[in-house]
């Protein structure tokens, strides 16, 4: 957090991350913009007392249902001076005001109007309403002041400086010691664990002090508390880019997009702060960690090491560690570097969480059962206790006790569903008719390019934990094969294309842009790679335009039983980005729109082209799937890629829940779909 000068900005550091620097909002309501009601009458009717702070925030979100439909011109201006001139009128202290601007600016969000719009207006009531700003009656909002320059924050001339500019910018004088006190009182709330009430309290400040790149950072240390990774990665954002030296703000970025599963530009955001600090043991951890991710074990091995040369019991580092051994496939060592980890740091979430995967767990493992309960229930953070909630879900799966298992599974669900976005069935829906309606066999064959890829291009794609990852890692032990991980290239191509994408086939023009793009990233992560190997199960609703992209593309399409596939996915971890794993009806819908797009792309693209795969023909005839796989790619045998293990009792899991998953039934009878 910016702190005052003896401390220093928060890192936002937790246990669910391999001891690195790292981490895992309510109900939505409806728009009802009150058109027809004064804010005078409104605050007249809600503001009588205030001796409950939450008068205050039932006043703001009311007084928000008024605020004009068309958010500029004079009734803007006619709505900030009747409401400034009541809110000054009932001599509000500094926190009431405060609780009051944060349940105004959140509701106008709620209600639809523009992020600048909100922040300026809540930022003209706020400060207008304090008494204290200058004779003249609020405007409307201006624009949003421009990025002001990098500041180190910390120190008291600096704080001086921005609250200066600041009251520039925002047309009025700030009340310092006001906003130092609110600045504290976030502190507070974050080391309390009241990180709803920290986001208010900073938000809250930032409106009267928008470039203080500390208390940005500390904004993202309470929304990544919260599980708000992207909210929290957008502020990091900010006071990188205003301060491009703030090496706890660059540690929370990398950690925040390692939530987010975006493990590329996580790497480059910590190799910043090892260039800054090259002897932070922490930052080294996290970049082995998001390396381990990528799937660059070397590479990450060598950041591991280096970190335990030094300091052999870095509990983050032996995490690390343990988890790049799982990726190699080596359980019994990956495991006791865990066990390694917790003993060096028993608060080490993420070590606590992983062990269960690496093998099948019995009713012997009672310490590990003790310790995972006991911060399971004593951690403040959702994300916290949902992972752990899978682990134990996981434990008592394994040992037969299936009921309880579902309720863990749960209850992990229960806590991570708030903390994404809403899974909307009907968009989904819409994005798969788009895709079939523009790629198809007559459009992608009039698009085909000649010219040939440097290097051959292989996605495993897939439901996730369809065998997606399990393919990805058999085919990367080959030693001509190189895996870069999840780029999400194409999802983001798809994003910042407007979904032109989804409309139309590029130009042939933009066509040979994008593969250029993608061939160059790939280049960054293994400069020298040949055949490479993508295993990103949301590829799958990007076939047809990756294959408009790369025409020499192979696809490798996995399959699953599809109950088992929908119940894994309800039993694992999985980040906000697969919101619709949260819910067995959500998983049903999303499940069936899935495979009937699957079912297009097999009927559009030509012969040869795709290879599909059953998971339970891998579990069950490892050495000649395999084999017919590495045939697929025109390479031969590989023992090292026999030796990863599996995992044959996740097959024909779904036996043990039926009667619990009726949600999943209908996806189980129509299986012809995939």
């Amino acid at each position: 957090m910016r702190s005052p000068p003896d401390a220093r900005p928060l890192n936002a550091t937790c246990c669910s991350c391999a001891g690195v620097k790292c981490f895992q909002l309510g109900a939505t309501r409806e728009p009802n913009h009150a058109q027809d009601r004064k804010p005078l009458s409104i605050i007249g009717h809600m503001l009588f007392s205030w001796l409950k702070a939450q008068n205050a925030v039932d006043a703001g979100a009311a007084l928000a249902d008024s605020f004009p439909t068309q958010a500029a011109g004079p009734a803007v201006g006619e709505f900030l001076r009747t409401a400034t001139q009541d809110l000054r009128g009932r001599n509000l202290n500094f926190y009431q005001r405060v609780r009051f601007a944060n349940a105004f600016k959140w509701r106008l969000l709620e209600n639809g109007v523009a992020a600048d719009t909100a922040r300026d207006v809540t930022q003209t009531l706020l400060i207008s309403s304090s008494g204290r700003s200058t004779a003249s009656t609020p405007a409307a909002p201006a624009a949003a002041p421009a990025f002001a320059p990098a500041r180190t924050s910390g120190a008291t001339d600096a704080r001086a400086t921005e609250s200066r500019a600041d009251a520039r910018s925002n047309g009025g004088p700030v009340d310092g010691k006001a906003l130092e006190a609110l600045f504290r009182q976030g502190e507070e709330a974050l080391g309390a664990g009241q990180f709803e009430d920290a986001v208010a309290h900073y938000q809250a400040y930032l409106a009267a002090r928008p470039r203080d790149t500390a208390a940005l950072n500390n904004l993202a240390v309470a929304l990544l508390k919260l599980g708000r990774h992207a909210d929290a990665a957008d502020q990091l954002r900010k006071a990188v880019t205003r301060n491009p030296k703030n090496v706890d703000a660059y540690t929370n970025l990398g950690n925040a997009l390692l939530q987010l599963h975006r493990y590329s530009e996580a790497e480059e955001a910590f190799r910043r702060v090892v260039s800054l600090q090259p002897t932070d043991l922490a930052a080294r951890s996290s970049l082995g960690l998001a390396l381990t991710l990528i799937g660059r074990l070397d590479s990450a091995r060598s950041e591991f090491e280096a970190v335990l040369k030094t300091t052999p019991e870095h509990a983050g580092a032996l995490c690390g560690m343990g988890l790049l051994e799982r990726a190699k496939g080596r359980a019994a060592e990956a495991e006791a570097l865990l066990w390694r980890a917790v003993q060096a740091d028993p608060h080490l979430i993420r070590a606590w969480a992983t062990i269960p995967s690496l093998r099948r767990m019995t009713k012997a493992d009672s310490r590990w059962l003790q310790n995972a309960e006991k911060l399971a229930s004593a951690t403040k953070s959702h994300a916290d206790e949902a992972a752990l909630r899978y682990a134990l879900g996981k434990f008592h799966d394994d040992t037969g006790q299936y009921a309880q298992a579902l309720t863990s599974f749960q209850r992990a669900n229960t806590l991570m569903k708030p903390l994404a976005p809403a899974f909307d069935a009907n968009a989904y829906t819409a994005l798969v008719e788009d895709m079939a309606n523009t790629y198809t066999a007559d459009s992608l064959a009039s698009a085909r390019i000649s010219d040939s890829s440097p290097m051959r291009h292989v996605f495993v794609i897939g439901m996730p934990r369809s065998g997606v990852a399990l393919t990805g890692r058999i085919l990367a032990s080959h030693p001509e094969v190189t895996s870069v991980g999840q780029l999400n290239f194409w999802q983001e191509t798809a994003r910042g294309a407007d979904n032109r994408v989804r409309r139309k086939i590029l130009s042939e023009n933009a066509r040979r842009k994008l593969a250029s793009e993608y061939i160059a990233a790939i280049r960054r992560l293994s400069p020298n790679a040949n055949a490479v190997v993508e295993a990103t199960p949301v590829n799958a609703d990007y076939v047809g335009l990756i294959y408009s992209v790369l025409p020499d593309a192979r696809f490798i399409f996995m399959r699953r039983d599809p109950v088992d596939t929908c119940l894994s996915c309800f039993f694992q971890p999985f980040s906000g980005t697969q919101n619709f794993a949260f819910d067995l009806t959500d998983l049903a819908a999303y499940y069936a729109e899935h495979a009937r797009l699957n079912a297009h792309w097999r009927s559009v693209l030509p012969s040869g082209t795709i290879l599909d795969v059953t998971y339970e023909e891998l579990v069950a005839n490892r050495e000649p799937t395999t084999r017919k796989l590495l045939d697929f790619l025109g390479l031969g045998l590989d023992e090292r890629c026999l030796q990863l293990p599996v995992q044959p009792d996740s097959v024909g899991r779904a036996r043990n829940y039926a009667k619990f998953v009726t949600p999943l039934t209908p996806i189980g009878r129509a299986s012809s779909l995939i």
